[in-house]
């Protein structure tokens, strides 16, 4: 059984513990995502995503998007592990977002506390982090887990002994911020990811942030400094 501290005082904005969703968020992979989703189609018996159709489905959550795609949930562990493979043998063509590096480390020298939760392969994240921004992560979550980001995030938690108020998951879709909303953390989402600013704007989220610049500045002054 997993414990979760019992939730404590804290105002908003006053976080310990700062997580992030991987794809979309620190590295940029959304091309490569299309592309690879694309080249599976047939094998999985789903439809490609048509040039002209990519905004559209920036704007609608992750089910919505699979429905669309005709990706039925008997078909989407098996697609979702193609997927991660194609990734570890394409890491050399995928890069992080600029600024990754220097804003991880104002966290880090700020005192926060930093995770990682995500659905691609942990030795994918390890590779495309690097060593020098994995030794500022304390906390790893990556790969399939039944319950998804949320199963994820708790195991976070109860290893780091924050209570959730005191927690935020940083991400770039819906589902991010429902996974954060569902444990009790606050939702922070970067509009550079995989679903668009109006989506994400239109799901209320607690924090917005339009640079990685800002995600520093803003959560270092949260902390008075």
């Amino acid at each position: 059984m997993i414990f979760i501290p019992p939730p404590q005082t804290a105002a908003p904005g006053d976080y310990r513990l700062v997580v992030f969703d991987f794809d979309g968020t620190l590295a940029d992979s959304f091309d490569w995502f299309v592309r690879a989703l694309n080249e599976l189609a047939p094998r999985y018996r789903c439809r490609p995503i048509a040039p002209g159709e990519r905004d559209r489905l920036r704007e609608l959550p992750a089910r919505a998007v699979l429905r669309q795609l005709g990706v039925t949930w008997w078909k989407l562990p098996a697609l979702a592990q193609a997927l991660r493979r194609r990734m570890t043998d394409d890491l050399d063509g995928l890069r992080l977002f600029p600024g990754v590096e220097s804003m991880l480390r104002e966290l880090e020298e700020a005192g926060l506390v930093l995770g990682i939760a995500s659905s691609n392969a942990e030795r994918n994240v390890r590779r495309l982090l690097g060593a020098e921004n994995l030794r500022r992560v304390r906390y790893l979550q990556c790969g399939a887990a039944i319950h998804g980001k949320r199963a994820r995030l708790r195991r976070i938690l109860s290893a780091a002994r924050v209570a959730p108020a005191a927690a935020i998951y940083i991400g770039d879709e819906i589902r991010d911020i429902e996974a954060a909303r569902g444990l009790g953390m606050a939702a922070g989402v970067v509009l550079w990811g995989y679903n668009s600013a109006s989506a994400l704007r239109g799901h209320r989220p607690d924090r917005i942030f339009a640079s990685m610049d800002e995600i520093g500045r803003e959560l270092r002054s949260s902390r008075g400094i």
